[in-house]
């Protein structure tokens, strides 16, 4: 059957889903903010233009009803939410207290619809994995998002409504890795009591929000790595082998979820980081093969080229797709066509970010100052175990 793939002892099982829309293409944050530029788009006209996403292995986004976010949500956020994308503002009283229509969080077109779909297709990815399987939503990934207001670019939280989901449909204890340059501030907010829920962040230390210290343990399966500016390859394949592999096969999930946030690259605008694709791409492979269910979600990302490489790579090595040295001539045509404008200057890409998709690795010295956090965190990962 063509979509369905043969595990090593002979079962059949579904090949990778994909879970988009077209809700993103035109979708915009607004003309000054970092969310300006495309993303979901782009993974999907790339993945197409390398003849990776077949339509049997893309499934369109649902919109999630509003009962189902209530899960996580306050209904008088939702209403708030729903009547700002209706009025296209807010009064003075609805931004204090649900922190919309601020830098941050803008009035945009589609405020709810565009959160309240992504929402869905994490709701709906537990669903078509309670039997096993892979899900990437590249629109995923909304980490900061809080009960009762949006935070940090995110109106509402889908990683919190799609761990509800995985529970709902058979997953018992559930591993949730997050490798975004900031710290998962709302999924720990959820998550931080229930020992059902391990929880790993790499983030970039004094980064917004400044939450994620070392020390911030939860009831004991919340693991926080702060990391210094300037982290490179090899020292994040020195965090997989230590603390992330390790951690997740002794918890032993029954569900997987990835927030692969392409924000931890040395292009974007948003950290200082300076990771190149390979370190995401090498994470999300080594975690396939440890639960039976695995989601894949995206995050931050802001630069057009470097977020639809490396999560068009990402959807390539769930598949087991080669990436060839050099795009073909329609892949090149999809991230020529980008564009990423400002409201004082206009980027321009370099060279490989249209004929490359996978960028010359990172490496470099493993420091001291990262070492000693890894010894930390593995040091507490033994007494853990």
């Amino acid at each position: 059957m063509a979509d369905v793939t043969q595990t090593t002892d002979g079962r059949a099982t579904p090949k990778p889903r994909f879970i988009g829309s077209e809700i993103y293409r035109n979708s915009s944050y607004g003309a000054w903010h970092p969310l300006r530029v495309p993303r979901v788009s782009t993974v999907m006209d790339l993945s197409r233009a390398m003849g990776w996403l077949p339509p049997a292995q893309f499934v369109t986004s649902p919109r999630a009803k509003v009962a189902a976010l209530t899960g996580y949500h306050t209904p008088q956020y939702l209403a708030a939410l729903q009547a700002a994308e209706t009025a296209q503002s807010v009064s003075a009283d609805i931004r204090d207290r649900h922190a919309l229509g601020t830098v941050s969080n803008p009035v945009f077109k589609e405020m709810y619809r565009r959160p309240a779909t992504s929402a869905g297709a994490s709701l709906l990815a537990g669903e078509l994995l309670k039997r096993g399987g892979v899900i990437y939503s590249p629109a995923g990934g909304t980490h900061h998002g809080m009960p009762d207001r949006a935070n940090g670019f995110c109106y509402l939280n889908d990683p919190v409504l799609a761990i509800q989901s995985l529970r709902r449909n058979g997953a018992q204890k559930i591993a949730y890795i997050d490798i975004d340059a900031h710290h998962p501030d709302g999924v720990e907010h959820a998550f931080a009591g229930d020992a059902d829920t391990l929880q790993i962040s790499v983030h970039e230390e004094n980064r917004w929000p400044r939450t994620g210290a070392l020390t911030d343990v939860g009831v004991g399966q919340v693991f926080n790595l702060p990391v210094p500016a300037g982290l490179n390859d090899d020292e994040m394949a020195l965090i997989s082998e230590r603390v992330i592999l390790p951690l997740v096969a002794g918890f032993r999930p029954d569900a997987i979820v990835l927030q692969c946030g392409a924000d931890a690259v040395t292009e974007d605008p948003q950290s200082r980081l300076t990771l190149s694709n390979n370190a995401h791409w090498a994470i999300v492979a080594a975690l396939l093969p440890i639960a039976p269910r695995y989601l894949v979600l995206g995050g931050g990302g802001y630069n057009p080229w470097s977020v639809g490489r490396l999560w068009t790579g990402v959807w390539a090595t769930l598949n087991g797709f080669e990436i060839p040295d050099r795009l073909p001539p329609a892949a090149q045509t999809v991230l020529g066509a980008l564009e990423w404008n400002g409201p004082s200057r206009r980027h321009f890409p370099q060279d490989h970010w249209i004929t490359d998709l996978r960028d010359t690795p990172r490496g470099g010295t493993r420091r001291d100052e990262v070492r000693g956090r890894v010894d930390a965190l593995a040091a507490r990962r033994q007494a853990w175990v």
